[in-house]
């Protein structure tokens, strides 16, 4: 096979085959699960966030101080790109101050946000994912592998999100899988044109980065505070414990195969 052909395949099928693992997963929790799941998704968004992307961001960029200020840019803009949906879906005077229950959908505003940012983090996937093919073939299929395995634990959180936001299984996954095709996306540019792409790559880690926290922060943390009793409490942050951990496993296993 050429580089293009490995570079096809492998982001093609490597986005496809994790959003399908996490839908197999996700769909079949039970209704009862979800606030508890929720819960795991917050520290999967976090963990991915703070212990994995941000972290490759100030890396790529070797500059703390700019990529922290994209990070803060990107936080204000998915704020106002929720304001956006929010004015979209429906008038002030009955959605001011209404925070859903977990029983209920959030007019698609979580949802939205999650797909933007996780469009953003797969066409960096991408860009990585024929970086290393470009270098050495074998390379390229261990990068590959490694984000897929990677991608699984978030895209359980995703796929949580959406439902939570109101749109069907069908929807969900649909949505989810042509977000993987950013992944597509990124690597036939980043093959065209490695080098302008890969300039771009620290600014998307960054949004991808600022999706994820405010995403957790602003949408899902909220709802957490409607059940304040200490056994929820202790629950909720045992969940999103288990979720920071799950990313952190998944980052050492990867990183341990990748050596």
């Amino acid at each position: 096979m050429t580089t293009l052909a490995w570079i096809v395949a492998a982001s093609f099928v490597g986005g496809a085959l994790s959003v399908l693992a996490a839908a197999l997963f996700a769909f079949n929790a039970r209704a009862g699960w979800v606030p508890m799941l929720i819960s795991f998704a917050i520290g999967a968004l976090l963990g991915a966030a703070f212990l994995d992307v941000l972290p490759e961001a100030i890396v790529a960029s070797g500059d703390a101080t700019a990529t922290s200020s994209i990070v803060l840019a990107g936080i204000l803009g998915f704020f106002v790109l929720e304001k956006l949906v929010l004015w979209r879906h429906c008038h002030i005077e009955s959605c001011e101050g209404h925070e859903p229950n977990f029983g209920e959908h959030d007019h698609g505003r979580s949802g939205l946000m999650i797909l933007v940012g996780d469009t953003f983090h797969n066409f960096v996937d991408g860009v990585l994912i024929a970086a290393a093919f470009i270098e050495d073939p074998r390379l390229g299929m261990v990068t590959a592998l490694a984000i897929v395995a990677h991608e699984i634990p978030q895209e359980v959180g995703d796929f949580l999100i959406l439902l939570h936001s109101g749109y069907s299984k069908a929807r969900a996954l649909l949505f989810n899988l042509l977000s993987s095709l950013a992944t597509l996306v990124g690597g036939l540019l980043a093959w065209s044109a490695l080098s302008a792409v890969q300039t771009a790559v620290p600014a998307l880690l960054a949004l991808a980065a600022a999706n994820m926290i405010y995403v957790a922060v602003a949408d899902l943390i909220p709802g957490l505070h409607k059940r304040p009793e200490l056994g929820a409490t202790v629950q909720q942050v045992l969940l999103i414990g288990a979720g920071i951990g799950a990313i952190l496993v998944t980052h050492h296993v990867v990183e341990r195969f990748v050596g």
